[in-house]
């Protein structure tokens, strides 16, 4: 209803996501195309570990929780390799490497064997270095760059997924509004600038990056996509056409299904959303959609209930 046809998730509660997926696919629900990577691998005392992770204490526990995930049916597999902002335990240490090199070499290997992508959530340099070497397909996040890990995006043919929507509000927020200690506000302002970054220095060599909203962190809600479109236009500095770019055919080729959405042409599905004003004039036009066709089903005049507060706050930002 907010104008997204297409959500990937990337850590989830058991399989509950693939079975939500596949009632719509089955028109029991109404709801958008879904890819899942269902519940996540992380290590204990890791990321996510033993609430949207399985934490992993060897390679072959890591191996052996891909199998179990893959019983799911998902999409693709995601990995929870370094720490982040919410968990930091030190000021100047967001994402700490938590997955050893060995954990994440075996659950690569596994996942590819079987014929799914790797995504991971990483948010520091040594733990977007790890990822690469060892088989991840997709950074989520992201991190102050080099040239290795320019190199190692190169050689791996991998993509970054960059997220501003999640770090905006510990960076920029006024800790009376986000309630953020003040280490996790000086831990997201490196980790948002590191994302910034990122996506900068992988556009200028020709590395495929995405974006998404890690929808679920604080102040990030189920539909607000739009905002993310506008934040990598205004702080990774590109044209409207470029963000709206990335966030249809780029996002879908960097998922792998832009064989069947992600741009409006013959044989694809019929996924887009109609606006009032032009969004390549003004990207706020995507904020209140007119129409919606998702997979060929026509939403007229949809309605999203919405948190005023939120919007209020996150409207300062635009």
């Amino acid at each position: 209803m907010s104008g997204v046809t297409t959500i990937r998730t990337v850590g989830g509660v058991e399989n509950y996501d693939a079975q939500i997926r596949d009632r719509i696919l089955n028109n029991e629900l109404d709801g958008p195309r879904i890819l899942t990577s269902n519940m996540a691998i992380s290590v204990p005392n890791g990321h996510m570990a033993n609430s949207l992770a399985y934490a992993a204490t060897s390679a072959k526990e890591a191996k052996d929780y891909v199998y179990q995930i893959a019983k799911g049916n998902p999409n693709l597999i995601k990995l929870m390799i370094t720490g982040g902002v919410l968990d930091a335990t030190k000021k100047g240490e967001p994402g700490v490497l938590k997955m050893s090199p060995e954990l994440i070499q075996a659950a690569c290997d596994a996942a590819h064997q079987l014929g799914y992508p790797v995504a991971a959530h990483v948010e520091s340099s040594q733990g977007v270095k790890a990822a690469l070497i060892h088989g991840v397909d997709t950074i989520e996040h992201g991190a102050k760059p080099d040239e290795e890990i320019i190199e190692l995006f190169q050689q791996r043919k991998a993509s970054l997924v960059a997220t501003l929507s999640p770090a905006l509000p510990f960076a920029l927020f006024d800790s009376s509004i986000s309630h953020a200690s003040e280490m996790a506000q000086y831990n997201g302002k490196i980790v948002f600038e590191g994302i910034v970054e990122c996506a900068k220095e992988c556009l200028a060599h020709d590395i495929w990056v995405g974006i998404g909203t890690d929808t679920g962190c604080p102040f990030i809600t189920h539909y607000d996509m739009w905002r993310e479109v506008n934040y990598f236009k205004k702080y990774c500095q590109v044209s409207n056409q470029f963000a709206l770019f990335t966030a249809t055919l780029r996002n879908a080729q960097i998922a792998g299904i832009d064989h069947l959405t992600g741009s409006i042409e013959e044989g694809k599905c019929a996924d887009f959303l109609v606006t009032e004003k032009n969004p390549l004039e003004d990207l706020t036009a995507l904020r209140t959609p007119s129409m919606v066709i998702a997979r060929g089903i026509l939403y007229d005049k949809p309605q999203v209930k919405k948190y005023q507060k939120v919007e209020q706050i996150l409207d300062q930002y635009i």
